[in-house]
């Protein structure tokens, strides 16, 4: 397996995140708009996260494909990964750059980057309560993590589960049951790192965990 020099901590990268959380749900209070943060769609949610990441120093790539695809000859071919982190601001390295030429000096390896994919679940949507957050919370992200600990290059990946619920038991409660169903499967994580942030109450979800699970590489 490629080796690694990166030396990630998660407990940082869910503050940054939950900090992004944080500042965007402030805004919307602040503007006191009619939708919250909890009636976004998924992909209106990465750059609010993305924020929170480039506020605590990071610097995010967004869609970027999996190392193992590299080799597809198309760009626009091959899985795309939700965000790729790499410390101190730097910029991403792009072995598929010609030649190198303008290559930054300091780009990080894809080895040693971080990879997050990212599921959002509402436990209730304008429709009322979300019939489908038990699915959604479930094969989708279990599949992402799969995704993940399939490509050997990635050394350094995490799930990213970002939960509106009504309250932290329910959230607790329901990460444990995710965490438990990942264990069956097969899936090796490390201990979550979670964070939680108070929101509006608009649509009955007055709580945003923001849950970080790393996943585990190494000898079974």
């Amino acid at each position: 397996m490629t080796s690694s020099t990166a030396d990630w901590r998660w407990d940082d990268i869910a503050d940054a995140l939950a900090a992004g959380v944080a500042a965007a749900s402030a805004e919307v209070e602040l503007e006191q708009a009619v939708r919250g943060l909890d009636a976004r769609l998924e992909l209106e949610l990465h750059p609010v996260l993305r924020e929170g990441l480039r506020g605590a120093g990071y610097g995010v790539a967004a869609e970027v494909r999996f190392p193992r695809d590299r080799g597809l000859r198309r760009r626009s071919e091959g899985v795309r990964c939700d965000m790729v982190v790499t410390p101190g601001g730097r910029p991403l390295a792009d072995p598929e750059a010609q030649l190198g030429l303008f290559a930054p000096a300091d780009a990080v390896a894809l080895v040693d980057a971080a990879w997050l994919e990212v599921k959002v679940v509402a436990q209730h949507n304008e429709r009322g309560p979300n019939r489908a957050y038990a699915a959604a919370l479930q094969r989708p992200v279990w599949k992402d993590i799969a995704k993940l600990a399939a490509d050997p290059h990635i050394l350094h990946g995490a799930a990213v589960l970002v939960l509106f619920t009504a309250d932290a038991a329910i959230a607790g409660h329901d990460l444990d049951v995710w965490s438990s169903g990942a264990s069956v499967r097969g899936l090796r994580l490390q201990p979550r790192e979670q964070r939680s942030v108070a929101i509006g109450d608009r649509l009955g979800n007055r709580l945003c965990t923001v849950a970080v699970f790393p996943l585990e590489r190494g000898p079974a």
